[in-house]
């Protein structure tokens, strides 16, 4: 089985608060894109569980930390599974706020239920993305939502960008979530995040619409902000990191002729969620 784990961007984020179990609890509205890796999920008569082959953009660190060998002992725990192998083509670049390791999990959590043959139920499916990080959950449903807590508390957004051309920018910066979170001060905003998305065109999203983590990572990577200023002069009707970053990703009425630095990774969405 041949699968797409495509990306998301978050419209605004706002850490509200310090949870007890040392994580923070968020204000964001996930919304997908179709900027994706693809993975080839193999069952096989093999001695070896889960093998994983990777090719595109470099995939670091041993076989044992990656996420996708997580997700197979998560599963194998509860349900009886063959032996795996997954071949994963990256694209999306890693450290970017993009999603693209909790997509790919899910994906292959998905791929590997369907060619097990097995059934999860889609609360068990949440809960297993909930362990694997505070993307997962979303990319369970993949379907535009108003998140809260550490992503994992979702109800249905009404937004919909088919109408926009949307592009993300990677800088070739890796952020790393805990660092982006030094100096930042949680707060609640006396305007809500969800209505403001889906009341207010993305021509107004600036009169509230913010991503707090802009605070930070802009202070520490004056290049981000740089490129976000960029994208505004460029005609952006709303631009913002995703995420903890370092990607930026600018909303336009048209598809643009930008130009990027050579080792920059960019995507365009053209309106009607075609790809450029």
């Amino acid at each position: 089985m041949i699968v797409f784990p495509n990306c998301k961007i978050n419209l605004g984020l706002q850490v509200t608060g310090k949870r007890p179990d040392g994580f923070h609890n968020l204000s964001t509205v996930f919304y997908p894109v179709n900027w994706c890796d693809i993975a080839e999920i193999k069952l096989h008569n093999g001695k070896e569980d889960f093998k994983l082959l990777t090719s595109g953009l470099t995939v670091s660190g041993s076989v044992e930390d990656n996420i996708l060998f997580k997700t197979h002992q998560l599963i194998k725990r509860q349900y009886t599974i063959p032996p795996v192998e997954v071949f994963l083509h990256k694209q999306l670049p890693m450290g970017a706020g993009l999603g693209g390791g909790s997509a790919d999990a899910v994906f292959f959590m998905k791929a590997l239920i369907q060619e097990s043959g097995i059934i999860v139920p889609e609360e068990l499916q949440l809960r297993w993305a909930e362990v694997l990080g505070s993307d997962c959950p979303f990319f369970v449903r993949n379907v535009p939502v108003y998140a809260q807590g550490r992503g994992e508390v979702m109800e249905s957004c009404n937004v919909n960008l088919d109408a926009y051309a949307i592009v993300i920018v990677y800088p070739g910066i890796h952020s790393n979530t805990k660092d982006a979170f030094d100096g930042i001060v949680p707060r609640t905003s006396d305007r809500n995040l969800k209505e403001l998305i889906e009341t207010l065109p993305p021509e107004r999203w600036q009169e509230g619409v913010v991503n707090d983590f802009e605070t930070t990572i802009f202070k520490k990577y004056p290049v981000i902000a740089d490129l976000k200023n960029y994208l505004y002069s460029n005609g952006a009707v709303y631009a913002s990191l995703s995420g903890s970053g370092s990607a930026v990703y600018g909303i336009f009425n048209t598809v643009k002729s930008l130009t990027f630095p050579p080792d920059y990774l960019f995507f365009w969405q053209a309106p009607g969620g075609t790809k450029k």
